[in-house]
């Protein structure tokens, strides 16, 4: 009776579990679709959402999606906001490593170059070392250190390995122009 009584319990832990993470499912999709809408009903719902699903993957998502809104509005500050929510709340690296170079990308938006900089030397996944480089070289750039740019950008090329980015190729390009004139 009782290994009987333990197997019925497991049972319906796993259908009640199975029917939370359904519900949380449904409502993210639905959040998701008032994006298509944009403005303050969305951000409203998203912030909700986020706030009754803090445990969830689909709250960090949330908090991607309402950075990509404020970014599409350049509420560079509430996309900072956003971001910084998305990498503390993530328990997968590469979702926190694609939050960290948005911030960073916000951050070189908002000329807080250094602030960008120490963004970028955080503790991501070697997969992120090129796109990591390249925005190193975009600050570098913009404070007018092009040693340090053609440095990040050449260390983000090789470690691009075959895919080569075209833009990023075109930017050491330029900087070499540049810096021959």
């Amino acid at each position: 009776v009782l290994g009987l009584s333990g197997f019925v319990g497991i049972g319906y832990y796993k259908d009640n579990k199975l029917a939370e993470e359904m519900l949380v499912s449904d409502s993210f999709q639905a959040v998701m679709e008032q994006s298509q809408a944009g403005g303050s009903t969305f951000t409203a719902a998203a912030e909700a959402f986020i706030k009754d699903n803090q445990d969830s993957s689909y709250a960090v998502l949330t908090s991607l999606a309402l950075a990509k809104e404020a970014s599409t509005h350049l509420d560079w500050n509430g996309a900072e906001k956003y971001l910084a929510s998305a990498i503390s709340q993530a328990k997968d690296q590469g979702v926190k490593g694609i939050a960290t170079l948005r911030l960073a990308r916000v951050q070189v938006q908002q000329e807080a170059y250094d602030k960008a900089l120490t963004t970028l030397s955080s503790k991501l996944p070697e997969s992120f070392t090129a796109n990591v480089e390249e925005i190193k070289g975009d600050i570098y750039l913009k404070q007018g250190k092009a040693d340090l740019a053609r440095n990040s950008y050449q260390v983000a090329i090789a470690a691009s390995e075959a895919n080569v980015n075209p833009a990023l190729q075109m930017k050491l390009d330029d900087l070499a122009v540049a810096v021959k004139l």
